[in-house]
């Protein structure tokens, strides 16, 4: 006997409202790129890795429009070390497609304040590991809670801060074990960067050879 085919609810109010607003404020001005990209297909330079938290969006953080960024978004934005085997990988595969198949020569790892993530993983008594799958993501956030630049840091909004930067860092760590990554970077046709943006304030901050400081 064939499947019932999948059923939905509709779409919420917000939604239908805000597409609504799309289809008669935004659209019209970017209509012409949208059928260039529908019949050229993408090829965005940039890739980005971002937290899935609802208050820092690439696409608003950098204002780019359709066709610009290859986003990548999880809980606490993490990159995972290069680990390939029988099981699915969904923040890999990305990284994969965006520099295999889209050919991307930018892979920004994006951080922010007040990361949900990052909060539970200095917090001994918050519950990492009672669901099924966020425990696991998150676990290693744990780990790097305990580094010496986020125990020395200060107060706990300083260490806060400095665990949403190492976070950031130990990603990029991460990218490089990835061979496809490695080889691009060290031939000089992928750059990596790290930035961290202020959710309250509206600032952006990037890792440069001297630390991390304000954009502009």
């Amino acid at each position: 006997m064939a499947e019932p085919p999948a059923t939905a609810a509709p779409l919420p109010e917000s939604l239908r409202s805000g597409y609504a607003r799309f289809l008669s404020d935004r659209y019209p001005g970017d209509a012409r790129r949208y059928r260039e990209l529908a019949v050229a297909g993408q090829r965005p330079s940039t890739l980005v890795v971002a937290c899935s938290d609802s208050r820092s969006a690439p696409e608003a953080v950098f204002d780019a429009g359709p066709g610009e960024l290859f986003v990548v978004r999880n809980v606490a934005g993490l990159v995972p070390a290069y680990a390939p085997d029988s099981a699915a990988h969904a923040a890999s595969a990305a990284l994969e497609y965006g520099v295999l198949a889209l050919g991307v020569t930018s892979i920004v790892v994006l951080g922010h304040g007040r990361c949900g993530g990052i909060a539970a993983a200095l917090d001994d008594a918050a519950p990492l590991s009672a669901t099924d799958f966020v425990g696991a993501w998150v676990a290693g956030l744990r780990a790097l809670a305990s580094d010496p630049t986020v125990v020395g840091a200060g107060d706990p909004a300083a260490r806060r801060l400095a665990l949403e930067h190492r976070s950031v860092e130990r990603s990029l760590e991460h990218l490089r074990t990835f061979p496809w990554i490695r080889s691009r970077e060290a031939g000089g046709a992928l750059a990596l960067h790290g930035a961290w943006f202020d959710i309250e304030l509206g600032e952006l901050h990037e890792l440069g050879p001297g630390g991390w400081g304000p954009v502009g």
